[in-house]
């Protein structure tokens, strides 16, 4: 393999040339840049290449990609991301920041253990619900704090955002001639084309609403790192403007769609859960699939072009075609509501049901979450409303089970499954919910568990010691609703759902 490498690359294969301890220097190619592990330290040189998504053609392209990348990443990661180093002398004799003209320039990187990378993690089955947890919640923190297109910006308009998807195609076109991969194309286009259509009035208002920012714009799994059991954000986009001027919800439908390629549709959905929770804006769940497919199509782009470059086969390519092709056929979706006293596990039983889907299609609504979002409170926070008084009085449940109600709608309406996580104690509150899958024609299923209430009582107790959750319901509030439960009736007993057992 090093004697296909440029001599520069070669050269700076030997310890001897860093000025810090490196008993070893590894290689690892992408298929723009070379990055050159060396000791504590990483040293990522572009490749000189001119494509059409891209342009390091020229020594003072590389310099200010180069800077971009520092910059841009320096947002989540300034601990990994340390400085540009100029590399002088000759490509066969170089130095690393010597005196003397610049032949080429590299990002320097604090190294971290390889083996966190997530798609590593994944690989070896170590990847649990609360990593994806702590990605969703760093991911929405990021995405507030990141700068929001302009409205008079070319980022983000419906015509900017279905540019890249189609030259997607047409790359991966040229690099898979086959006649199967042709004809599957030429049906992704098609329904590329037609979603852009759909989906453009929603594309629009969401610019509208500051929700087209400078995200990371490569966020699938390999990009992704536990370090000390926090999952950490590297390697974005910084070659292409329009590449990470996008939706959030295109950022974060990468990782999903990654997820499901790496055979994890549960955590998928429960990333997703989580980062939608988050934020509240569940709006962006109704273009997900839309940009799952794209991202899809970007990775089989990028396996083309590696393929291409003779360092792998097309199966990864045409591996992503087919997972494309999944996701732009979602199973028929239904709605669940949970049903029970306060500490029965709701919660737990619901995040089963995340977890247990094989399709990656299930979204969840917790009603401690979204009754706090419409007081202006986050799902932590404390409202130190008394029984029956603040956020808890009537009017404030009619209003927090409307939105329930109306966030279910749209959702299913957009092909998701809905668990619906609330006590749902009266039988008309049910009502309302199995109205709503038989208006949407969806199936309707009722998650009850059960556990006695000597054991509620110590579940609340520990909860509020914890004070690691949305619900803040006391043994006060307890024994009001021992009072007001209605039981299911015979025919709600018919629509019980047995709880999903832990995958």
């Amino acid at each position: 393999m090093h004697a296909t490498l440029p001599q520069l690359i070669r050269a700076l294969l030997q310890p001897s040339r860093y000025a810090h301890p490196v008993p070893e220097v590894e290689l690892v190619q992408t298929h723009i840049s070379w990055v050159l592990l060396a000791g504590e330290f990483a040293y990522k040189i572009k490749k000189p290449l001119t494509l059409q998504f891209l342009d390091f053609g020229t020594l003072a392209k590389r310099r200010q990609y180069c800077e971009e990348e520092l910059r841009l990443n320096q947002r989540f990661a300034p601990d990994l991301y340390l400085n540009i180093v100029s590399i002088s002398g000759t490509p066969e004799d170089p130095l690393l920041d010597g005196k003397g003209d610049a032949i080429e320039y590299a990002v320097k990187m604090r190294r971290f253990d390889e083996a966190g990378r997530l798609d590593r993690v994944c690989e070896r089955g170590e990847l649990r619900a609360e990593h994806l947890g702590d990605l969703a919640q760093g991911l929405v923190a990021f995405h507030e704090a990141a700068a929001v297109a302009p409205m008079d910006s070319r980022f983000g308009s419906p015509d900017v955002v279905l540019v890249p998807m189609l030259e997607n195609l047409n790359i991966s076109s040229n690099l898979l001639p086959g006649a199967d991969c042709q004809s599957r194309l030429g049906a992704l286009r098609a329904w590329t084309q037609a979603q852009w259509q759909r989906l453009m009035p929603l594309l629009q208002q969401r610019k509208a609403a500051g929700k087209v920012r400078e995200c990371h714009g490569d966020l699938h799994l390999g990009n992704l790192v536990l370090i000390q059991d926090h999952v950490r954000m590297f390697d974005c986009i910084e070659f292409n403007p329009d590449f990470r001027w996008i939706d959030v919800a295109s950022d974060m439908a990468f990782t999903y769609m990654d997820l499901v390629q790496h055979r994890e549709p549960g955590l998928a959905n429960v990333f997703v859960d989580q980062a939608l929770s988050a934020s509240g804006d569940y709006e962006a769940a109704l273009a997900l699939r839309f940009y799952a497919v794209y991202r899809a199509l970007v990775r089989a782009k990028v396996a083309a072009i590696r393929a291409g470059q003779g360092t792998q086969t097309q199966d990864e390519a045409v591996s992503y075609i087919a997972l494309a092709e999944r996701l732009t056929t979602p199973q028929t979706p239904r709605l669940i509501i949970t049903h029970g006293l306060a500490g029965c596990g709701k919660s737990t039983a619901s995040n089963q049901v995340l977890l247990a889907d094989t399709q990656a299609n299930t979204l969840r609504l917790r009603s401690d979450v979204e009754r706090k979002r419409l007081y202006g409170l986050s799902a932590l926070q404390r409202s130190a409303s008394p029984l029956d008084g603040g956020i808890y009085v009537p009017d404030a449940h009619e209003r927090t089970y409307g939105r329930l109600h109306d966030l279910a709608q749209m959702l299913l309406l957009a092909g998701w499954s809905v668990v619906v996580d609330a006590a749902f104690l009266q039988r008309a509150e049910r009502e309302r919910f199995a109205a709503l899958a038989r208006q949407s024609g969806v199936t309707f299923a009722v998650l009850a568990p059960q556990v006695p209430v000597a054991q509620l009582r110590e579940r609340i107790r520990a909860r509020q010691a914890a004070g690691r959750d949305a619900s803040e319901a006391t043994l006060a509030v307890l024994e009001k609703q021992l009072e007001w439960i209605e039981p299911l009736d015979a025919q709600e007993l018919g629509f019980q759902l047995a709880p999903a057992s832990p995958p």
